[in-house]
């Protein structure tokens, strides 16, 4: 299996920037998409951006413009570059990664963000 590890979340003011960071590592055959999602309480988990095999990304309407998802190939690493950064973007941020279609996907235990005056 695929482990997952994610960093950079914290407690952050509205307008500011946070980086997260997702490393992969353990059985990995291939990536075929690694991506973001969040999950705040009470609501359930929705993608915040994702990068698929081939260089298609997605983003939710709700960060395009202020976050950026990249992927280090490399370091079997993703980020997420969040910018301008507002209250509702609170929730505990999940990395998944598949490495195929029939892969049901693996998940990090997840970071904390805090967006709060």
């Amino acid at each position: 299996q695929v482990q997952l590890v994610e960093s950079g979340g914290g407690l952050v003011q509205p307008g500011g920037s946070l980086r997260l960071s997702c490393a992969a590592s353990g059985r990995i055959f291939s990536i075929y998409a690694m991506g973001w999602y969040r999950q705040a309480p009470r609501k359930q988990r929705e993608l915040v951006a994702r990068i698929i095999s081939g260089g298609r990304i997605n983003y939710a309407d709700s960060v395009k413009g202020r976050f950026t998802i990249s992927r280090d190939d490399a370091k079997n690493t993703v980020y997420l570059q969040m910018n301008s950064l507002k209250p509702e973007d609170t929730a505990t941020y999940y990395c998944n990664t598949r490495s195929s279609l029939a892969d049901p996907g693996s998940w990090g235990q997840g970071t904390q963000v805090t967006v709060s005056s």
